[in-house]
């Protein structure tokens, strides 16, 4: 979705909303210049990448001038911020005209799960949901889809399972996480290339994310 929207140029500035530990810096840096930054100091202090320019701010007042950047990205943001209108006005605002916005955020109630309160979830949405964010801060939605749908099944059946045997267990607290063997992994990347080539064609009906890209009017 980057590289398409890039359009071959190499000469971007964008902003990362929220990079936390700075894992999708990588993925910008090939397009241009590229600021970041998070409320947290601690994810800060891990998200240091060459030539990206950081700084603690909040979503809901963004650093920078109007019309600052050529693309800006939020990636699983989103469902964690109470205002999250505000938030996305916010980025169109540092958005130039006819920059792209790219947003990613968790989907569907049905699969909040144990970590929901941990992570400060406060709502997951549908490809339309999210769209209504981005059409609310004046922009035009161009994609609105699902993401891992090969994850839903395995999602779903997991959040129904915590839900049946919450009475009779401790939620693992803040820092504990299970890790899924080498071999699950790997089964998962190569599912997931899969589907990656077929959303190409087909747009998925489910998934565990939903992406919006959106543009903002020359106008």
């Amino acid at each position: 979705v980057l590289a398409e929207q890039a359009a071959g140029r190499r000469d971007l500035r964008l902003l990362d909303c929220g990079c936390g530990t700075g894992v999708n810096l990588p993925l910008l840096r090939p397009f241009g210049q590229v600021y970041a930054f998070d409320l947290s100091a601690v994810g800060l202090r891990h998200a240091a990448a060459p030539g990206a320019c950081l700084a603690r701010a909040s979503v809901l007042d963004i650093p920078f001038r109007d019309g600052a950047f050529d693309m800006v990205v939020s990636f699983d943001v989103l469902q964690s911020v109470p205002d999250a209108a505000r938030a996305v006005r916010e980025m169109g605002r540092v958005l130039r005209p006819g920059g792209t916005l790219v947003l990613s955020a968790s989907a569907l109630e049905i699969l909040r799960g144990d970590h929901a309160e941990i992570w400060q979830e406060v709502r997951r949405y549908t490809p339309r949901s999210l769209g209504r964010l981005a059409e609310g801060a004046g922009l035009h939605v161009i994609r609105a889809r699902f993401l891992f749908a090969t994850l839903f099944p395995l999602l779903l059946a997991n959040r129904l399972m915590q839900r049946m045997t919450r009475p009779f267990r401790r939620v693992a607290q803040d820092g504990e996480m299970d890790v899924p063997p080498a071999v699950v992994n790997e089964a998962l990347v190569t599912a997931l290339g899969w589907e990656a080539a077929l959303a190409r064609h087909l747009p998925m009906p489910v998934g565990s994310s939903v992406l919006v890209v959106a543009r903002k009017s020359l106008a």
